[in-house]
């Protein structure tokens, strides 16, 4: 098993970053898959990025291309994900979630029923 538990998440104003962190526990000497999506109130869940435990290659939404960076410390097995530029379309519930498959990340890395594991999640809300 994988626990994750995100943090981080809050209100800021358009133009501002927040950093998001999901700390993951369990199975720790194993390359997760790891990925940021995200879902707002009556819309369907979304990808927003993706990268393995130990760091190395990066998916992005071409939405966040540019504003946000995935990054992960694997001595901490803690996901981040570093949101700039942010924007009211922005504003959802982001989830952390993890994949044993590290090595099938590159094929199936947009698709949240590819992965495993998720977290509680954490609110993002963006004012304009």
């Amino acid at each position: 098993q994988v626990q994750l538990v995100e943090s981080g998440g809050g209100l800021v104003q358009a133009g501002g970053s927040l950093r998001l962190s999901c700390a993951a526990s369990g199975r720790t000497w194993m390359n997760y898959a790891m990925a940021w999506f995200r879902q707002a109130p009556g819309k369907e869940r979304e990808f927003v990025a993706a990268t393995r435990k130990s760091g190395g290659v990066t998916f992005y939404a071409n939405s966040v291309r540019g504003r946000f960076i995935i990054s992960s410390d694997n001595a901490k097995n803690t996901l981040y994900l570093q949101m700039n530029r942010l924007k009211p379309e922005d504003t959802a519930g982001y989830y952390c979630a993890a994949s044993l498959g590290a090595d099938q990340l590159g094929t199936y890395y947009y698709q949240g029923d590819w992965y495993d594991y998720w977290g509680q999640g954490t609110q993002v809300t963006v004012s304009s």
